[in-house]
């Protein structure tokens, strides 16, 4: 089966998720330098190192998903970019400051608008128009 261009342009965007994720932990950790203004997770930086990291290790799997449209891939990119979301506003809450995480939020909303995109959603088979089209 062939790779659509769109899926494709969709794994790379997720690589790019993956290596922002790492640079939020590696600066959660206290091992990268921070340009855009402080990180912090609340008081306890390492829970957000574990969180970020996390979130990069399943980046990583979910772009070799994309990869192989693998249908489970789709499903965790709508639902990871969401946590992303999700876990960059917490962030903010916890003393990170909003242009430090920009990039990461505006990344992961592009990526979940493109997720969500007929096109896309036709790659992996999860295209829900309401009409039958087995005829």
């Amino acid at each position: 089966m062939s790779r659509p261009f769109g899926v494709t342009l969709l794994a790379i965007l997720t690589g790019i998720a993956a290596v922002f994720a790492v640079i939020h932990t590696l600066q959660m950790l206290h091992l990268f330098p921070v340009f855009l203004g402080p990180v912090h997770f609340f008081t306890f930086d390492l829970f957000g190192a574990l969180m970020w990291g996390l979130m990069a290790v399943i980046w990583i799997w979910v772009t070799k998903g994309l990869w192989d449209l693998d249908p489970q891939a789709w499903m965790f990119v709508v639902i990871l970019s969401s946590l992303n979301l999700i876990l960059a506003v917490i962030s903010i809450l916890g003393t990170t400051t909003w242009q430090a995480v920009a990039a990461t939020m505006v990344l992961n909303g592009i990526i979940l608008i493109y997720a969500l995109t007929p096109g896309v959603k036709n790659a992996f088979g999860t295209n829900t128009t309401g009409t039958d089209t087995t005829a």
